[in-house]
């Protein structure tokens, strides 16, 4: 056999070898994990509904694989803080994003990203949505959405409508009603939904969109009116208050979603073992029940199909922004 031939063969064996080591490690990887605690991070405060379901689904994780389960907050410039600790960690299953909507909108927004959305972050699993609800304070004049925005022309430069979020979609919704209804609301944007919700409970916003999940302790209380809603259909927790669509206005129909995520390069087979895990947590009675009493859908989707609803919702929202020509502030 000639030399050249002798090599290559040796060459072609060695690299299979590496393939197989390398195809072992995986595997031994995804059969032992996990060894050790996993990190959930919210890029949002204490308090809000993506901390709430963070701490649920870590509560169960640990009952599922007696693996501690810490929850990490990191708050600021509107997730993205929280969002590119991830994207930059050890891609290896043990760091975990819990994220919102506002990570395939910001794009969208023109907002200036350490990290890229749709490479750098891998879906595992959808585990709820929601809508928003547009609020406003006791005090205003008007007991419907139309009541409202006739009442704020004849007024303007004085209201303003709270955010949970700079770039999230309570933002995105705040600014479409700007525009399709001829309004100069002033956006004021908050670090998480559960300040956000205060100020409008104790009478700061007079306006707000915000998310029913982050509400729902207060949907009765009084001390905000209620006008309308986002999404498709009505709440069943509010069955009498009208969505937007109903309302005529268009582009309010998508839900917010909360998902989670892993750096990429994490292996496939880890990706798979969360993805299952995570879903069937979501489908546990206890769990759902508790997910829907916070006013959320229960979605329970594997990481394939998440893919395609983020692709699917990225391009909806991408319009709807550019339609009602939204920056980031």
């Amino acid at each position: 056999m000639p030399m050249s031939i002798k090599l290559l063969n040796r060459r072609g064996a060695a690299i299979a070898v590496l393939a197989c080591c390398a195809g072992g490690k995986v595997r031994a990887q995804s059969q032992s994990y996990p060894s050790k605690p996993i990190r959930l991070v919210v890029p949002y405060p204490p308090g809000g509904t993506t901390d709430v379901l963070a701490r649920l689904i870590g509560r169960n994780l640990y009952e599922s694989w007696s693996q501690a389960t810490i929850v990490d907050n990191r708050p600021g410039a509107s997730g993205i803080i929280g969002n590119n600790s991830v994207a930059k960690a050890a891609p290896d299953g043990y760091t975990v994003l819990i994220g919102i909507t506002a990570l395939i909108q910001a794009p969208a927004l023109n907002v200036a990203l350490p990290y890229d959305t749709f490479n750098d972050l891998v879906p595992v699993a959808q585990i709820a949505s929601s809508a928003d609800l547009f609020v406003v304070n006791p005090s205003m004049p008007a007991n419907t959405l139309s009541e409202f925005v006739a009442h704020a022309r004849a007024h303007p430069k004085i209201y303003s409508f709270g955010s949970y979020g700079n770039g999230t979609s309570s933002h995105v919704h705040g600014e479409m009603l700007n525009m399709q209804a001829g309004l100069d609301l002033i956006h004021v944007p908050y670090k998480g939904a559960a300040a956000q919700v205060n100020d409008m409970l104790s009478g700061q916003l007079s306006t707000a969109f915000v998310d029913i999940g982050a509400a729902q302790p207060h949907l009765h209380s009084g001390k905000f009116r209620i006008l309308a809603a986002t999404g498709a259909r009505r709440s069943t927790l509010l069955p009498d208050v009208p969505t937007f669509t109903e309302l005529g206005y268009k582009s309010y129909e998508p839900y917010g979603w909360f998902g989670v995520f892993v750096p990429r390069g994490t292996p496939k087979d880890i990706v798979d073992k969360l993805s299952a895990e995570i879903v069937r947590i979501v489908n546990l009675p206890e769990v759902s029940t508790r997910i829907h009493r916070l006013g959320l859908r229960v979605d329970g989707v594997e990481a394939i199909e998440f893919a395609r609803v983020l692709k699917t919702d990225a391009l909806l929202w991408s319009r709807a922004i550019k339609e009602a020509q939204i920056k980031a502030d």
